[in-house]
Order: C-alpha cells, then sequence, then structure tokens
C-alpha cells in the first residue's frame, strides 16, 4: 500500500477500490491493489513519475510499487460488446461517477489511504449479505458483465453467495439481447481460464447455463445436460500430482472429456484456447475411452497399446503417471495393469532394434509389436 506521505502520490486525491477493499472486509487473500485518482490529469500523472499503461483508458503504474493508478472517469455505451464505450477521463469526473460505472456494488467500494470507507451503492450491506447485485441498469450495457459476475460467483459461493434476483433477470436479459454474441473469443475465454481456477468451478457453468448464456458461448457442453453435469462433478476429482498452474487445464479437460473429438475442437476453436488445454482434454478424452470400454471388457494388450500411442507416450512419457492416477481414482485395479504395462512396454527401446538390423517401416512394425508382446505379458 501506498502511505499518505509517499511523495509521488502526496496532494493527490487517491482512493483504493475494487478487489482490495471487498476481499479485506472478507477476510479473502488481497493480492493486488488498485487507485482511482480525482482531480488529475495525464500530464500531471506523467510529471509525478507515473508510467502510462492505459491504451483505451488512462491507467498508470507508480514508478515503485507498480500499483495500478487510474484516473477517475465515466463510460458510455456507443456500440455493441464490452469494448462498445466511449471513456470519458478529466478532474472534473468524481468519485461517486466513477463507481458508478462498476458491475457489482460489492467492487464499487473504495476506501482512503487511511481506510476511510466510501460506499454510495450499499457494497458492504451486500458483502455481509453474502449478495451479489448489480449497480446499476447499465449493467446490461456491457456482455462481459454476465461472465463476471459467475465467476465472482464461483469464487465465494462457498462462502454463502448468491445472485440478487433482480441482477440474475438483468444477465438473461443481455442473453435474450443478442450482446453476448459480440463479445471477443479472447475475453470469453480469459474470464472461463480465470473460473477454472476459483473453488468453485462448477458454479460458473451452472450460473451461465442458467440464464442461456451457455448455449450461446459453448453450445457443446449446453447440448448434453446430463453429460454437463456428470462432468462439473468431475471439476475437483484430479491426480495428486497437478500442481496448481495446472488445475485450470485439467479441469478443462475434465468438463469436456465426455465430448466427442469435433465437439471438443470446435469448443477450442471457438474459445481461441491456448494449445496445451485442447492437446490434455484429447489426452484425458482417450483415458475415459479406455476406462469406459474396460467397465464392458477387460482392455488386450492391442487397446493398451493404442492408448499410449494415443497420449503420445513414448516421445512424452511425463504424461502417464498423472493419467494413470486419474484412472486410479475410479478404477484402482485397472491403472495397476496399467501401470506395469507402460513400464515394461517402456523398456522395448528404438535403439535395440537398430542395432539388430531394423529399419524403416519394418522398425515401426518391429517395434509395435514388441512392445505389444510385453503388455501381454505384464497383463498375464
Amino acid at each position: 500500500m501506498s502511505a499518505p506521505e509517499d511523495p509521488t502520490v502526496a496532494g493527490l486525491a487517491v482512493y483504493r477500490v475494487g478487489g482490495a477493499v471487498r476481499d479485506a472486509r472478507l477476510g479473502w487473500p488481497v493480492y493486488d491493489r488498485d487507485w482511482v485518482v480525482v482531480g488529475s490529469t495525464p500530464e500531471e500523472m506523467r510529471r509525478r513519475g507515473f508510467r502510462p499503461v492505459g491504451r483505451d483508458f488512462p491507467v498508470f503504474l507508480h514508478p515503485e510499487t507498480h500499483e495500478e493508478y487510474a484516473l477517475a472517469r465515466t463510460e458510455r455505451k456507443a456500440g455493441h460488446g464490452y469494448t462498445g464505450f466511449v471513456v470519458h477521463a478529466s478532474p472534473e469526473v468524481t468519485l461517486e461517477e466513477d463507481l458508478a460505472r462498476r458491475d457489482l456494488t460489492i467492487n464499487a467500494m473504495a476506501e482512503t489511504p487511511e481506510g476511510e470507507l466510501v460506499d454510495p451503492h450499499g457494497g458492504l450491506a451486500d458483502l455481509e449479505s453474502r449478495l451479489l447485485r448489480h449497480v446499476s441498469p447499465a449493467f446490461v450495457e456491457d456482455p462481459l458483465r454476465v461472465l463476471r459476475t459467475a465467476r465472482f460467483l464461483a469464487r465465494y459461493a462457498g462462502l454463502g453467495f448468491t445472485i440478487a434476483e433482480e441482477t440474475r433477470a438483468l444477465m438473461a436479459e443481455l442473453v435474450d439481447s443478442g450482446e453476448l454474441a459480440h463479445l471477443v473469443a479472447e475475453r470469453v475465454w480469459a474470464e472461463t481460464e480465470k473460473a477454472l481456477g476459483e473453488p468453485w468451478p462448477e458454479v460458473y457453468f451452472q450460473t451461465l447455463d442458467a440464464c442461456g448464456a451457455l448455449a450461446v458461448l459453448m453450445p457443446e457442453l449446453s447440448a448434453d445436460p446430463e453429460g454437463l453435469d456428470e462432468a462439473l462433478g468431475h471439476l475437483h476429482c484430479l491426480p495428486e500430482e497437478v500442481e496448481d498452474e495446472a488445475t485450470a487445464r485439467w479441469r478443462w479437460a475434465r468438463l469436456v472429456e465426455h465430448l466427442d473429438e469435433a465437439a471438443r475442437a470446435a469448443l477450442a476453436e471457438r474459445l481461441r484456447q491456448p494449445r496445451a488445454y485442447p492437446d490434455l482434454a484429447r489426452q484425458v478424452a482417450a483415458t475415459r475411452g479406455l476406462c469406459r470400454d474396460a467397465e464392458v471388457e477387460t482392455p488386450d494388450g492391442a487397446r493398451i497399446l493404442a492408448w499410449l500411442d494415443a497420449v503420445d507416450a513414448w516421445r512424452r512419457s511425463e504424461r502417464v503417471a498423472p493419467l494413470l492416477s486419474l484412472v486410479s481414482l475410479d478404477a484402482p485395479a485397472l491403472a495397476g495393469d496399467l501401470a506395469l504395462a507402460w513400464r515394461l512396454a517402456g523398456q522395448v527401446l528404438p535403439a535395440q532394434l537398430v542395432e539388430e538390423g531394423f529399419q524403416g517401416r519394418a522398425l515401426g512394425a518391429e517395434l509395435a509389436r514388441r512392445r505389444r508382446e510385453a503388455i501381454d505379458a505384464a497383463l498375464g
């Protein structure tokens, strides 16, 4: 936190805003502190050493703390989507006017550097009532707010938060208006990826589904309600080896593992996902397929070899352990058989066959034959 005597901000009317104010009062971890500056200009901010970073509106980084300081501003709807706004920042814009443009009341609180609360929209009362409520009817001007509200519920649902009925009605109104179609894929995915990292990610998709947004943004998921319900139940069932930075990828993979290849590809393309997401989803779907087959008939060497080929186990051996761990969640005996098969098959190396004189297609065929032989031996 920048202290009041900080010479960089001395004489400026600055207020801490947004998540830092909200989460501190919830007892939630505070990671970032953002500030609003009232009564200043871009020229004044630069003169004080702030570095401008905002392309569409005046946001500056403190030269030492690197915290964000934004000039107070208002917004006016002038087009479609979340970018269709005219931003007005000037020394005449008040703090209350700046707070009025925000999405939810719990995000429309501010406080002075000394901790004095400024709360014109009843955010503290809604925080205490565990309520996500829109600030004003202007909520419907920004379709991204549908996703943001769902994401905040995914963060705080375990604390007892709910969405106000009148806010749910505005979310449905936004869906019916067709505004969601104007959201660019990158912003939809950015909110979704964040939601996958929240404590209760299933709530995000349930909320979008309830207001009709999921059918617009991710129709492949909404098309199969029973499959979606089952998939949402898997979001907390991940391999023990999964590290925090990989949690979102694994949760997405578990969410879409029940979809066919074409549906998964369509989703990945629509959302402009980074390649790591569809790659892992493909591996998890292949593993799911193996497990489903095993419920009907014990997989033979050919089926297990096909699975290892599908997840590219021979070149990316690090993939196998977490996938085996995933299998063990529901089928520990199968996971044990697969682990032994993998260990024995992995001992068959191309270099050995090259020394024996195998080359080209003959090398590949013999490698597959011996690996299958090793797997059959493991299966007994």
